[in-house]
């Protein structure tokens, strides 16, 4: 069983239809504790961020939650492979590092994933893929390993307040002085949130990062293709229709991004990530 977080936002079809399990993250908000995806979906968040007064905080995964989910897999025989949001964005990393020493090491494993959202996504289909077919803990690892290689992700946010508030992103406090209408584009880079580029507007912000995923994507197949978003269905699903046509992938997703991770990114971020190869 592959066992990652709420950050992957990977769309409900294909957590039912793999040995996926996922575990909430916690959002903090006017005194009230809600799960990520749980007791506060997306549109519900992001509504409500739009108009509040006041910014909502985060929380890592603590040990026991994934203490209690391992043991419940192990007792009915599944082995055990981690992979959680990046230990560079999140402390759920060290979460689940303090407690897997528990555990015996051929049946329990961790892997520092340095992803987050869909582009984590593709990374835990690829091993569940595996695991389905019949590959074991080592050789789900390896796949899980072997994915990070093909699979990057770009996204464009609205504004830079929500990275900076949150601490996420040191090159954030260059632009903070800029001008209002640049429009930051920017990547998950070994596991951290860097800033790669910046235009005078949205489509122009949208365009560059097609171009971004071309040139990564490099002419390698197959390719996957996700696009998400927070409160910007339209672009996104305008992106991901000119993201199918250019790059013909075997496999597409809308989805959104989770509130935990949009409380970080704030309102009309949108993002899109690839697997090519491999």
């Amino acid at each position: 069983m592959i066992v990652t977080d709420s950050s992957a936002y990977l769309p409900p079809d294909l957590v039912a239809t793999h040995p996926i399990r996922v575990i909430p993250l916690t959002l903090n908000w006017d005194g009230q504790t809600y799960r990520d995806g749980v007791d506060i979906q997306a549109t519900e968040f992001y509504n409500r961020l739009s108009t509040s007064s006041t910014l909502p905080s985060t929380s890592q995964i603590p040990p026991g939650d994934f203490e209690n989910i391992i043991k419940e897999l192990l007792v009915v025989d599944y082995d055990v492979l981690l992979l959680p949001i990046s230990s560079g964005i999140s402390g759920s990393y060290q979460s689940a590092a303090s407690v897997v020493n528990n555990f015996p090491a051929d049946r329990v494993v961790l892997l520092d994933t340095k992803l987050v959202s869909m582009a984590l996504g593709f990374q835990v289909l690829a091993a569940a893929r595996a695991a389905a077919a019949g590959a074991n803990l080592t050789e789900c690892k390896q796949t899980a390993q072997q994915a990070y290689g093909h699979i990057g992700v770009f996204f464009t946010v609205d504004t830079l307040k929500y990275l900076a508030a949150g601490g996420r992103i040191n090159s954030a406090k260059r632009l903070l002085g800029a001008a209002l209408d640049i429009k930051p584009i920017l990547e998950i880079r070994d596991g951290k949130i860097e800033l790669v580029n910046s235009v005078r507007t949205r489509n122009k912000a949208i365009d560059r990062m097609l171009q971004m995923v071309e040139k990564e994507i490099g002419g390698r197949s197959p390719v996957r293709i996700s696009v998400f978003h927070a409160l910007a269905p339209e672009t996104a699903e305008e992106l991901l229709e000119t993201a199918r046509l250019r790059f013909s992938p075997i496999e597409y997703f809308l989805s959104e991004i989770s509130p935990v991770v949009g409380s970080h990114v704030g309102p009309s971020t949108v993002a899109i990530a690839y697997h090519a190869g491999g």
